[in-house]
């Protein structure tokens, strides 16, 4: 086995544990195949949940809670229970929370459309057509990353905050490391892991296992850069990652300079947009330090951003 699937396989792995080690609820999760819902928590049950016809594809959603609208987009391989469970009751207490399956995810069936951060974006708009929402904040992890990146680009109208923790806009925003490490995933490497078990159990084909997993990876096996597009987003934007992420350091630093970032706030003011490299935190454990980020997320969200910095 050479360095490179030892790498591709370890990276698999980890996916595995992480999810394996998440906090557990006291009741569990309640996920059944079609047509249910997500129960999340002890009391927390979606307010409205169904599918929503958008280009051809019938998208599996969720909403909860009641306020300003933030959609979450989740990452590769992932679904609503796998990748929101824990985070739902924490951004739902005061805000109405959009959860949704992207193509070939979830209860949501793939359909013969290429896959694309580009296409998701588009299911994402309709999404919010679908729910008679003129805009709404956007937060999405990893590929849920890319996915809002497009979001911004291509529907800025419907746009009001950006949020991206451990995303790229640039296929070569990842450790190089990191990218030669897609081509060696094989569908192989998930076998029996609560990815291929959720995956079974929400009414899709055992048998095309494979091909989801080819499909999905598909979108990181070719070069996509859209620096110069997500330069010229207008709305302010918080990229969060950790210190031993995926995402290189510079990369993140680059968009922060193009929003206004790189200045000392206290001469200059403080830009719109914001930066957080959280310490001690690798991509998958992103999702473990809400103690974290959730915080930042809500005091970014909240804030008046044309207030001045704060003075002694």
């Amino acid at each position: 086995m050479n360095k490179q699937i030892i790498t591709g396989f370890a990276a698999a792995m980890m996916i595995t544990a992480a999810i394996s080690c998440q906090p557990r609820q006291k009741e569990p999760q309640k996920v059944p195949a079609e047509t249910g819902e997500t129960t999340v928590g002890q009391s927390a049950k979606p307010a409205e949940s169904g599918y929503a016809d958008v280009n051809g594809l019938k998208m599996y959603y969720e909403v909860y809670g009641e306020g300003k609208p933030i959609v979450l987009l989740h990452g590769s391989f992932m679904n609503i229970p796998l990748n929101w469970s824990q985070i739902i009751p924490l951004l739902a207490d005061d805000r109405k929370v959009i959860v949704a399956e992207m193509q070939a995810h979830g209860r949501t069936k793939d359909i013969p459309r290429e896959f694309s951060y580009e296409g998701m974006a588009d299911d994402v708009s309709g999404l919010l057509k679908h729910l008679k929402i003129d805009s709404a904040d956007i937060l999405g992890y990893s590929m849920g990353g890319g996915i809002a990146f497009q979001f911004a680009v291509r529907h800025p109208e419907q746009l009001r905050r950006l949020v991206v923790l451990s995303g790229t806009y640039a296929h070569d925003g990842w450790w190089p490391e990191v990218e030669a490490s897609y081509a060696t995933f094989t569908p192989e490497m998930f076998k029996g892991t609560p990815i291929q078990k959720q995956y079974d159990s929400l009414g899709n084909d055992p048998a095309r296992f494979p091909e989801f997993v080819k499909k999905v990876l598909s979108i990181d096996l070719k070069p996509y850069d859209w620096s110069e597009e997500v330069k010229k987003i207008q709305a302010p934007m918080l990229m969060a990652i950790g210190d031993a992420d995926g995402v290189r350091y510079e990369h993140a630093l680059e968009l922060f300079r193009a929003k206004g970032g790189g200045k000392m706030g206290d001469i200059n003011g403080l830009p719109e947009s914001r930066l957080a490299i959280l310490p001690g935190t690798t991509h998958i454990g992103m999702m473990l330090r809400t103690d974290w980020w959730i915080p930042m997320v809500k005091d970014f969200l909240d804030a008046d951003l044309h207030a001045p910095p704060p003075t002694f």
